[in-house]
């Protein structure tokens, strides 16, 4: 229910919404939330995956480009996290402003163009160009889904449903792996149509999730800040309807009020403030764990078709059966350990994750420079750091999407994307690509350690500051800048003050 009254500075509401949306049971309603919104990910591993199997192909004669695997792995790889950066930023300011399902539906659109004329690439400057609007695309993908899918999701599954959804990256990744054995097969496919099909593949299924994403509704927390509770109490008395009718049972009663001035926008200077003066702590928290798992994903997998066929001479068409175990060892990584993020907790879950994928690198890096590894065992050791590291990742998007209050969400999101995938994931590539075209045991065996020191330091990091969100309430973790008082659930007074 939801109670208002004239301020001078705009209407004053009283509501208990979030409380009601957090309270809900799972349902097949939520079920509805993860399919229309979390696919996008399954879009951008196949995007990243296929860019990196089809390198070899690419710089093939006959391929249809004047283009080097190098250009495909270095520049081109650098150009679309460039893309998914900017894109970050200019759509992360929209979506706090106009709304979380306005945004995910134009951000979708954006990509499934962009991918679209990306498969009719008739040059290298066309293909760098919508490499980078693709990215462009996604990028807002990532600020408008994760503040809608925490805004949407129960406090107490808040966290597994995150980091399952953002681990879908890697079911795409498996898809792209194995999508780009059957295009780099000139027995099926010519060389000048293979790789094209698999762009036009990617248009194809985000057509489809755009079609199924208008039945998402959006925000009722957006709404409620924004001026139009009216619309957020019908969205959510429709969905506690729904959820009723499933479980056959009445709901419990929600537990908790908050009482926010409504205002229509808040300034940038405010956000920034917010996120670097009254939250400074956790500003350095979200920097870290980005710019950590953000270098050791996009600098080594999008090499490590290179790496298998510099160093164990594995073919080009067969790359992609090795890239999909170590995609496969991602997607268990947040699948089984995400609900330990609800129980164990925050602290621990992402601090820990850190720091195992990253002492396993180092271990990886030492058996590599001794001559023990093959492609098989290093593969099978890629898969071992990133079933932790995987899970770490997804964690970090949970993290600065939990930690800031409602109003500067999406832009915190793509804030700390946007600098830990610039720091990370343009110089990443662009770093990886010249230390693994050299052939040189030494300087691939550098590139493993950077990324691991960065997910160690990460590690350490979380185990400091990392915010113990597990199982509360949005407006408890971190309280809307437009709240009049301090929301009144149970756990509000462990918010107010034993949580930095």
């Amino acid at each position: 229910m939801t109670t208002a009254d004239q301020a001078a500075t705009g209407r004053t509401v009283t509501t208990n919404i979030p409380a009601r949306l957090d309270r809900l049971p799972w349902s097949r309603w939520h079920w509805t939330i993860v399919i229309g919104l979390g696919t996008v990910w399954i879009l951008d591993g196949l995007e990243v995956t296929v860019v990196g199997n089809i390198a070899g192909r690419l710089s093939e004669p006959g391929s249809g480009l004047p283009i080097t695997s190098g250009q495909v792995t270095g520049l081109a790889a650098a150009l679309y996290v460039a893309g998914a950066c900017t894109g970050a930023l200019f759509w992360g300011r929209l979506t706090d402003k106009w709304g979380r399902k306005k945004l995910f539906m134009i951000t979708l659109a954006v990509y499934l163009a962009a991918t679209a004329l990306t498969a009719v690439s008739f040059s290298t400057w066309w293909f760098f160009a919508f490499r980078f609007l693709t990215g462009f695309g996604i990028g807002g993908e990532y600020a408008a889904i994760n503040s809608a899918i925490d805004e949407l999701i129960p406090a107490q599954y808040r966290g597994r449903v995150d980091l399952m959804i953002n681990g879908s990256f890697w079911l795409g990744a498996v898809g792209g792996s194995l999508l780009s054995i059957v295009a780099l097969d000139t027995s099926v496919l010519p060389k000048d149509v293979g790789w094209r099909l698999t762009f036009a593949l990617g248009a194809v299924l985000a057509l489809v999730i755009l079609l199924v994403r208008r039945h998402v509704p959006e925000s009722p927390r957006w709404l409620l800040i924004h001026g139009r509770d009216e619309e957020a109490e019908r969205i959510v008395t429709s969905i506690e309807e729904r959820v009723a009718a499933e479980k056959e049972q009445p709901l419990v009663e929600p537990e908790g009020e908050i009482t926010i001035h409504q205002r229509r926008s808040v300034s940038f200077m405010e956000i920034a403030r917010t996120v670097f003066s009254d939250y400074r702590r956790r500003a350095v928290l979200g920097f870290s764990l980005f710019i950590g798992q953000a270098f050791l994903y996009n600098a080594i997998t999008f090499g490590f078709g290179a790496i298998l066929t510099t160093f164990y001479d594995v073919p080009t068409g067969s790359t992609g059966y090795y890239f999909a175990v170590i995609a496969i060892g991602n997607f268990m990584g947040p699948l089984l350990l995400g609900k330990l993020f609800d129980t164990v907790g925050r602290r621990v879950m992402i601090s820990s994750t850190y720091l195992l994928s990253g002492l396993l690198l180092f271990g990886t890096a030492w058996l590599f420079e001794q001559g023990s590894l093959n492609a098989g065992t290093l593969t099978a050791c890629w898969c071992a750091v990133l079933f932790f590291a995987s899970a770490g990742a997804s964690s970090a998007y949970l993290t600065v999407s939990e930690i800031f209050p409602m109003e500067t969400r999406a832009m915190s999101i793509a804030f700390f994307y946007a600098l830990g995938t610039a720091a990370g994931g343009i110089s990443g590539p662009m770093l990886f690509a010249d230390l693994t075209a050299t052939g040189k045991v030494a300087d691939t065996v550098l590139a493993f350690q950077i990324g691991a020191t960065l997910m160690c330091l990460a590690g350490l990091v979380a185990a400091v500051l990392a915010v113990r969100a597990e199982r509360r309430s949005l407006e408890d973790v971190a309280r809307p800048l437009t709240a009049a008082v301090e929301p009144t659930s149970t756990s509000s007074a462990q918010a107010a003050g034993q949580y930095t």
